[in-house]
């Protein structure tokens, strides 16, 4: 790729999936590509649509001045970045890297004063709106990190995400997506635990979920548990991501001295689901835990 196609051209390493959507909806509107994954079998379906595959991460930084990432853990946000053939050494001063991944934001912070030591911007810009809003474009992202950042790189949000905030500095977006997160993970175990209580109860599932979506009860994580729960569809972004992000939750939670109970509570009900060999389903499996803990299956009413 010629020099001069450098600046349009965005790197993106992570193909999961939210991430395989997001690229997606970059190439297809018209900004130049260049792909990593771990899985080189995940990047197949947008060099399909033009996009050109890096060998590294180091690789596609060379290719491109903004860079994105979408990775499961903190541990691997460092590794891509700063590890053998990362981002960092591919990068020229001036460049971008934005990392969309829910990770710990304390972390991000640091990597943020040591991708300053070499005059690259990073964006903690975490999404909500899960595998709907990736495929859809509908996105909505919380910006930390630099204003003049945030301006270079909002041409190539805007590509995957509908609404745009700069909630601060860095690691301030990352802390707005952990309290939206928390509010989502806790309120399905509720609901899961409400839900047997009223189907062990003898309450007809499929009554008592057209009911509560509308009465006070309602809430977007009931929207997205219920019907899942009734058609018993657990594919999903994975149980084990939502334990992850509950952890970064507790832990920055604890690092400001405000005390995690319901967080703590809530994590533990997603720990006996992984136990019970859930982590591979969508977080609201969490439901098959009280069903197992009642005594109530599916096949009961």
């Amino acid at each position: 790729m010629v020099n001069s196609d450098r600046d349009s051209t965005v790197g993106f390493i992570g193909l999961g999936m939210m991430g395989i959507h997001m690229a997606m909806n970059i190439i297809r509107k018209g900004r130049p590509l260049v792909v990593y994954d771990v899985v080189p079998e995940r990047c197949q379906r947008l060099v399909d649509e033009g996009a050109r595959l890096a060998t590294s991460p180091e690789d596609a930084a060379r290719q491109a001045r903004t860079v994105v990432l979408m990775v499961d853990t903190t541990a691997q946000v460092e590794d891509v970045l700063f590890g053998p053939q990362g981002v960092a050494s591919g990068t020229s001063p001036g460049d971008r890297v934005i990392c969309m991944s829910t990770v710990d934001p304390m972390t991000i912070k640091r990597l943020w004063k040591r991708l300053a030591g070499h005059g690259v911007g990073l964006l903690d810009s975490p999404v909500a709106g899960m595998e709907k809003g990736a495929r859809e474009g509908t996105l909505r992202a919380y910006v930390g990190g630099d204003a003049d950042d945030l301006a270079y790189c909002r041409p190539v949000l805007e590509t995957m995400a509908s609404t745009i905030v700069h909630i601060g500095p860095s690691g301030q977006g990352l802390a707005m997506k952990l309290v939206n997160n928390m509010l989502c993970q806790a309120g399905w175990v509720v609901a899961s635990e409400a839900l047997v209580m009223g189907a062990k109860a003898g309450i007809d599932p499929k009554l008592m979920v057209e009911l509560i979506g509308n009465a006070t009860g309602n809430s977007a994580a009931f929207q997205y548990l219920g019907p899942r729960w009734l058609e018993r569809d657990f594919d999903g972004i994975r149980l084990d991501i939502t334990y992850k992000d509950m952890q970064h939750e507790i832990d920055l939670g604890k690092s400001l001295g405000v005390p995690m109970l319901m967080a703590t509570q809530a994590q533990q009900l997603y720990e006996m689901a992984r136990c019970q060999g859930l982590g591979d389903e969508d977080g609201v499996a969490v439901i098959k835990v009280y069903e197992q803990l009642a005594g109530w299956t599916a096949n009961d009413d």
